[in-house]
């Protein structure tokens, strides 16, 4: 499959979405118990899934 060459937008979508879910969920574990703790691990295991699921679709190519 040819693809044609990505433009800045289509390369950098995923990284700068999954910093700002990074940032939220370390600010949101710095701020509080509770619901913070909540929006820590989402914010900070949206990284981990991206790289566990970015790992298994490049073995199944």
């Amino acid at each position: 499959m040819k693809t044609g060459p990505l433009d800045l937008k289509a390369i950098f979508a995923v990284p700068l979405v999954v910093a700002v879910l990074s940032l939220i969920g370390l600010v949101g574990a710095l701020l509080g118990d509770g619901v913070w703790d909540g929006i820590g691990w989402i914010g900070l295991g949206a990284g981990v899934a991206v790289t566990v699921w970015a790992l298994i679709a490049r073995r199944h190519r």
